[in-house]
């Protein structure tokens, strides 16, 4: 072990004792490391601060808008908390180990009252609903039963919708933005005059007197492109840590479902494989589908995904994953090598959300792009242009 491999394994030992230890000893035992371990560990001390010492209090058990402040993301060790229950458990999900992470979510339900959350069809339905009600609900979901459990359902679908809502528009001009010369269009702007079209249709009525084309008919593209029909296969892995990409994952199938070159064929994934491309359309029937944790077989899942293959050069695989693969590499490399050899197109989306930074494996990344995959994260309106290049 180097100097700097003991110093590292030093500075942890000293920030997990004062977590132990908590605030009360910020100034006889500070917390250790760079700029980014520090707002981490800042963070992690928040959030135990959070449920320990308001345990007792309003703050923990009651998250309506009113005390939500501005409703932006408060960051580690900054000012006053700006936490809501909600946004505890992802947070607490986010950044301690599962088994801590657990411990912990047991505590806040069982002792300090947050279990109001899932347990009060009121409580639920006076918070806000957005991403991070969302998480809490999908990661809570196994806990939740009659009208709790539909009342986070609707949390679910209102959610999807917001999201929908915001990213169609924008999914639909990138894939359905070339000009189809082909047909009129309907809509008569300088933007669509065809030209060419225009010109050689006008021709007959050339006045040579005056040396000008008299135009008669005057022709407009439409906008939207004829394709042949294309599958895309989506395949989610239900990972904890993919939580953000889940949700956009599904509610980017829904889109991508509407549009007119598009067959969409939707599974989740851990040890096992699930086929809900019969609730594509349904983005919250999906999230609430969901078992967040346990292994990861990509190998499995992609194996499936291969079995839906009709037609190869019409067919996309996009694959929402971090790489970090239980089940067997080699088989994995394998399904990949002869999806990709077969004409078909495959992607590896290792974080598929709005922040788009991913946490992946990128010794296995780099050897599933040397087979000629895309690896690689996106945000959802990045991802709606990359379908369109891929197909056009």
């Amino acid at each position: 072990m180097n100097v700097n491999e003991k110093q590292t394994t030093k500075d942890l030992s000293v920030n997990r004792w004062r977590l132990i230890l908590g605030k009360a000893s910020q100034q006889s035992l500070g917390f250790k490391g760079d700029e980014k371990q520090l707002m981490t560990f800042n963070e992690m001390d928040e959030l135990l601060d959070y449920l320990y010492s308001h345990g007792d209090s309003d703050d923990i058990r009651h998250d309506t808008p009113k005390d939500r402040g501005d409703g932006e993301d408060r960051s580690g060790g900054l000012g006053g908390s700006q936490l809501t229950a909600a946004k505890w458990i992802s947070r607490v999900r986010e950044l301690f180990p599962k088994s801590t992470a657990e411990v912990l979510e047991k505590q806040a339900l069982d002792e300090f009252h947050m279990a109001e959350l899932i347990t009060d069809k009121k409580v639920l339905e006076s918070l806000q609903p957005d991403m991070g009600l969302l998480k809490a609900v999908m990661q809570l979901r196994h806990l939740m039963k009659g009208e709790v459990l539909e009342t986070a359902k609707k949390v679910a679908r209102q959610v999807a919708q917001q999201i929908a809502s915001r990213l169609e528009q924008s999914v639909k001009r990138s894939t359905l933005g070339r000009l189809d010369r082909n047909e009129r269009s309907p809509i008569h702007t300088s933007r669509n005059l065809d030209i060419k079209k225009t010109v050689q249709r006008n021709l007959k009525n050339y006045d040579k007197e005056h040396e000008q084309i008299m135009l008669k008919d005057i022709y407009f593209s439409s906008r939207v492109k004829k394709y042949n029909k294309k599958a895309v296969i989506i395949a989610i892995d239900e990972s904890g840590s993919m939580l953000g990409s889940v949700i956009y994952s599904a509610v980017m199938a829904q889109i991508i479902s509407k549009l007119p070159f598009a067959q969409v064929n939707l599974v989740i994934f851990d040890t096992s494989v699930v086929d809900l491309s019969g609730h594509v359309d349904e983005p919250a029937e999906v999230l609430m589908s969901v078992q967040l944790g346990g292994g990861t077989d990509i190998a499995k899942a992609l194996s499936y995904c291969e079995t839906l293959i009709k037609t190869p050069a019409d067919t996309c695989i996009l694959c929402v994953t971090d790489l970090y693969e239980g089940g067997s590499v080699s088989t994995l490399m394998n399904t990949s090598k002869n999806i990709i050899q077969s004409g078909a197109k495959l992607s590896f989306l290792t974080a598929l959300d709005e922040d788009a930074s991913p946490a992946y494996d990128k010794i296995l990344g780099q050897k599933l792009a040397d087979l000629g995959a895309f690896v690689g994260a996106l945000t959802p309106d990045e991802l709606g242009d990359y379908v369109g290049r891929m197909f056009n």
